[in-house]
């Protein structure tokens, strides 16, 4: 209830009631008082006993995160996620991953599904039980209580007493054990299992009384959709960086990977700019440029239609440039454009190049560049914000890149190509940081390109963390 009645009453009254009737001082009552604030502004409405939040946002792989958002605690939580675990995964076909804390749920639902509706989110309470009983064996705090009931039972014991077992020794004998012990379900360990989850660890009836009390409309759901998690919901997003920091038995590869499939934003905070650039594949950011640029072969112009197109994606083009572009000769091909007025020929920062004919007034009003007579009066509207539009298309069409790179590339002046970035930026259309692992200082990238980067690069560390055939198998064991 701290998180609604005081700020209603006003930050003055507020103040006054952090201070004097719970012992906080003004600093820690103003930082409190900001935090709750930041909140509501970014959702509209605060968590309490009479009002669930239901926050959805995407993060930078483009996924749907979904926070349930509310202040019963950990013993709710816990339940009511392995529920919907059980009920998003069934509705998209794949599992799907869920976290709680004392602050709420989250879950993680892939680009191309649509994100999990009230229907979902709040289950029937007199069905939750039963989900919850189904989800709770295959769970890992099913495993984790079921190795700790079994140590107390004396059913691992350690080979030498007086001495530690290891944890991942004992986490190996217990899955052992749990494998058979399951095949019966009178076993008393697994009884033993279920209770201290259900009684101990988890208050299902708490949450069925909840989610009744939602039927009856005694508490309100409020649903919101934001750019990016709110103050609340960040705290949840973190959970998801304790599968990179404390695996640390997991290959390498797939330390990278379960990082790359987190928030930069978030990552960014936790980690440090510098740790970013040993994510991302320098392979994969050289091949996906190759691609966007029009050189892989798979994307080369093999006509003169094809040519047009790969000015009006890329942009200005010097002949030899256009000629990597293009499966045969380009001068001829550009010669035919220039013919029939669909490319022209211009100066751009110093260099003879080509630019498609409907970006003749791009170039005019962003750089100064004077189109050649003949051009129809349709290619030469005013444009809006020009050297912006140059800036975002170079974004869309490079990998990461500096300031002077792009300032180099249309004859700008440094600074004011990293001021129009950061105007960009500010818009988040395109996204500042330290991207490529053999880089150094501030970077760009289009956050398009910077999903397709991460997608790549988590396939290919995927790739290498892949089971293999009996036959490599062999081949690390002794004759």
């Amino acid at each position: 209830m701290l998180g609604a009645h005081p700020l209603e009453r006003g930050e003055a009254a507020a103040l006054e009631r952090l201070t004097g009737g719970h012992g906080l001082d003004r600093r820690a009552a103003a930082n409190l008082l900001g935090y709750l604030t930041e909140q509501r502004e970014a959702t509209g409405a605060l968590p309490t006993d009479r009002d669930l939040v239901v926050e959805r946002f995407r993060d930078e792989l483009g996924d749907w995160r979904v926070c349930v958002l509310t202040p019963f605690g950990a013993r709710v939580h816990a339940p009511w996620a392995l529920a919907l675990r059980a009920l998003v995964s069934a509705r998209v076909g794949y599992d799907v991953q869920a976290v709680w804390s004392d602050d709420g749920i989250v879950l993680t639902v892939a680009d191309g599904d649509e994100p999990p509706g009230l229907d979902v989110l709040l289950p029937d309470p007199e069905e939750v039980q039963e989900r919850v009983l189904e989800e709770l064996g295959r769970s890992p705090l099913f495993a984790s209580q079921f190795r700790e009931n079994a140590a107390r039972a004396l059913l691992l014991p350690r080979r030498r007493p007086g001495q530690r077992t290891p944890l991942f020794a004992q986490r190996l004998r217990a899955q052992k054990l749990m494998a058979i012990a399951m095949e019966y379900p009178s076993f008393p360990i697994v009884i033993e299992t279920y209770r201290a989850c259900l009684q101990d660890v988890f208050d299902v009836p708490a949450l069925q009384e909840v989610l009744r009390a939602v039927e009856r409309r005694e508490v309100r759901v409020h649903e919101v959709e934001t750019a990016s998690a709110s103050p609340f919901a960040r705290s949840l997003v973190y959970a998801y960086v304790a599968a990179y920091l404390y695996e640390g038995d997991s290959p390498a590869a797939e330390r990278r990977a379960q990082a790359l499939s987190l928030d930069m934003k978030l990552l960014r905070e936790l980690l440090g700019e510098a740790d970013l650039r040993e994510l991302l594949d320098a392979d994969v950011l050289a091949k996906l440029e190759s691609q966007l640029q029009r050189r892989s072969e798979d994307r080369r112009a093999r006509h003169p239609d094809g040519l047009h197109d790969v000015l009006r994606q890329v942009g200005d083009l010097t002949a030899d440039e256009a000629d990597e572009r293009c499966e045969g000769d380009a001068a001829p091909w550009l010669r035919e454009l220039e013919g029939a007025r669909r490319a022209l020929r211009v100066r751009v920062a110093g260099r003879d190049a080509w630019i498609a004919v409907e970006d003749a007034g791009l170039y005019r009003d962003a750089l100064g560049v004077a189109p050649p007579p003949g051009v129809a009066s349709a290619f030469l509207e005013p444009v809006e914000r020009p050297v912006e539009t140059l800036l975002l298309r170079f974004a869309r069409t490079h990998g990461p890149f500096t300031a002077d790179e792009v300032a180099g590339r249309f004859g700008l002046v440094p600074a004011q190509a990293r001021l129009l970035l950061e105007t960009v930026a500010g818009e988040e259309r395109v996204l500042r940081g330290e991207f490529r692992p053999s880089a150094a200082g501030e970077e760009w990238c289009d956050p398009d390109v910077l999903r397709q980067a991460k997608r790549r690069t988590i396939a290919r560390l995927r790739g290498q963390v892949a089971p293999v055939g009996r036959e490599a198998l062999g081949r690390f064991l002794p004759a």
